[in-house]
């Protein structure tokens, strides 16, 4: 039987996160990655970019090519975790092999969601998932013989699969359930921006509707709507959302709810046992409460955190919250935060939206701090926002200012912009002092 010092179930940013964090402190413990893709790390946001011919594969890796056998680490790739003996510190893979561990990492992600649909089986030919890169070089194969797809669901996946499919040339239709696209990640006026933004660029959008049936036997050849409508379709991406993937994590005993539960140092309810990523169930400051947060930034800091608190350096991870950056067409949004709160949930709102340029600046307060935000076509100051959230800062004093287009650090008063400057590292204590 093998064994590692540190073993990490899942190949991503978490698992780079955690791997760079050890390698920073301990230069001679061994530790390996098992990761059930084949590929090198790679980044899951350039995904689209690859399907358009823009970003080819070598070009997606998220570390070197040579980044484990720099760090000393075993990749164990292709293979499947299928087994966990938290106890015996054992992992089973699906080849049958078992291997031992010292401390362990869970960053297993989340797998795509398929809706119980008659006739939508991702085992069709022509019917495919959009989450990894398996997925896209499957797309490639049948974009030839492709004129018109239709993709299932208007959720961030599927409108960037949506846009990358139009600009391969194909006719286009989007397909959401809810009455608009994004509906949980931003608000009703950044939606319609973004629904206009597709149909202008020549994308069908049909909300509040979804399949009632896919036709065609070995191969997708059309859908049915609720609604009564047809779609013809030579491809179908499903791309309704993914779900943690926690099955080896509830079978092995420990505490899960809709993902893997981790304290504030990314530790599970099984000790020396850790979880990162789209998997786990972190802290949320703005909420108070955990919840699964399956955003890049969040899972390579949890994949660090972990790290520090295997090696008995103890960090905690109280700084996450939901963020999001998107590009769809000539849209550039970030959301940050409670972003869709409005005042029925006892916040306050303040928005301004500039027709000219198609700015739009949307902000959500609550006892004199900032609570979320939506920043579109605008978005070059998001980092302040997202620091003067984060420190929990008042902003009464220069809360109109928010709206801005200008807004930077100059419009906050002195003693506070001397405290997030520092803070950020962007003074010295005596450019501070002489301000």
């Amino acid at each position: 039987m093998e064994r590692f010092d540190y073993l990490i179930i899942g190949n991503s940013v978490g698992a780079v996160g955690c791997i760079e964090t050890l390698r920073s402190f301990d230069k001679s413990s061994s530790i390996a990655v098992i990761g059930e893709e084949p590929h090198h790390v790679y980044s899951r946001a350039l995904l689209p970019y690859y399907l358009d011919n823009e970003v080819p594969v070598e070009k997606m890796l998220y570390r070197p090519v040579d980044f484990y056998e720099r760090l000393g680490v075993t990749p164990v790739l292709g293979r499947r975790a299928v087994g966990l003996d938290t106890a015996g510190h054992v992992v089973k893979l699906d080849d049958g092999r078992t291997i031992s561990y010292g401390k362990l990492l869970l960053a297993t992600g989340g797998r795509p969601i398929v809706p119980p649909i008659p006739g939508l089986d991702t085992e069709k030919e022509n019917i495919c998932n959009f989450v990894a890169l398996q997925d896209l070089q499957r797309i490639s194969r049948l974009l030839p013989s492709a004129g018109r797809a239709v993709v299932l669901g208007g959720g961030i996946i599927g409108l960037m699969a949506a846009e990358a499919l139009h600009k391969k040339g194909l006719e286009v239709g989007v397909v959401e359930l809810a009455p608009r696209v994004l509906a949980p990640v931003v608000d009703e006026f950044t939606s319609r921006l973004i629904e206009e933004a597709f149909r202008r660029s020549g994308v069908a959008i049909y909300t509040g509707t979804t399949f009632k049936e896919v036709q065609g036997g070995e191969r997708a050849t059309g859908v049915v709507l609720t609604d009564g409508t047809s779609l013809p379709c030579d491809l179908l991406v499903v791309a309704v959302g993914v779900v943690p993937r926690v099955d080896l994590a509830r079978e092995a005993g420990l505490a899960v709810n809709r993902g893997i539960l981790v304290n504030q140092q990314m530790e599970t309810s099984a000790a020396g046992v850790y979880a990162c990523g789209d998997c786990a169930e972190v802290y949320d400051f703005l909420m108070g409460n955990r919840r699964v947060l399956p955003l890049w930034p969040n899972a390579y800091a949890g994949g660090r955190v972990a790290a520090y608190n295997m090696l008995g350096m103890k960090r905690e991870y109280d700084r996450a919250t939901s963020m999001n950056a998107m590009h769809f067409f000539d849209l550039n949004i970030i959301t940050a935060g409670l972003n869709t709160a409005g005042e029925k949930d006892g916040f306050e709102v303040i928005s301004r939206f500039d027709a000219g340029s198609r700015s739009y600046r949307r902000f959500v307060l609550k006892d004199d701090r900032i609570y979320g935000f939506t920043l579109v076509t605008g978005i070059a100051r998001a980092g302040i926002f997202l620091h003067l959230m984060r420190r929990g800062c008042p902003v009464t004093y220069f809360k109109e200012k928010l709206l801005e287009e200008e807004f930077g650090y100059l419009a906050i008063p002195e003693g506070l912009r001397r405290e997030l400057l520092m803070d950020e590292g962007v003074m010295s204590e005596h450019a501070a002092a002489n301000q």
